[in-house]
């Protein structure tokens, strides 16, 4: 059954993705929306399984993305950031890109 995060954990990991790494989310979003031109992007939702973005593509329209979780499914706060590092680092790989180093 999937883990459903409380509305603080959900505004606090989508106030910090959209505020500080829109930048990796158009990455996130280029690198799993497969197919789609990604000119811009936002962190929607996460639950226990994955993360969703609303993706702008080149065309003005939108797309949702969905990503799983690399590291499989997950019930506490702080796996969130190691999930979404891992989805980060994954759509470098996929787009050839070299990561940032992470603190």
């Amino acid at each position: 059954m999937t883990h459903h995060f409380d509305d603080s954990a959900l505004a606090g990991v989508l106030g910090h993705m959209n505020g500080d790494h829109g930048d990796d989310n158009v990455l996130i979003a280029r690198a799993f929306g497969v197919g789609f031109d990604v000119v811009d992007a936002v962190m929607t939702g996460f639950d226990g399984d994955g993360g969703t973005w609303r993706a702008t593509l080149a065309d003005g329209t939108t797309a949702d993305i969905a990503a799983a979780w690399p590291g499989g499914p997950i019930t506490e706060r702080p796996e969130v950031r190691r999930e979404i590092v891992a989805l980060y680092d994954e759509a470098c790989r996929r787009l050839g890109i070299e990561p940032r180093p992470h603190a």
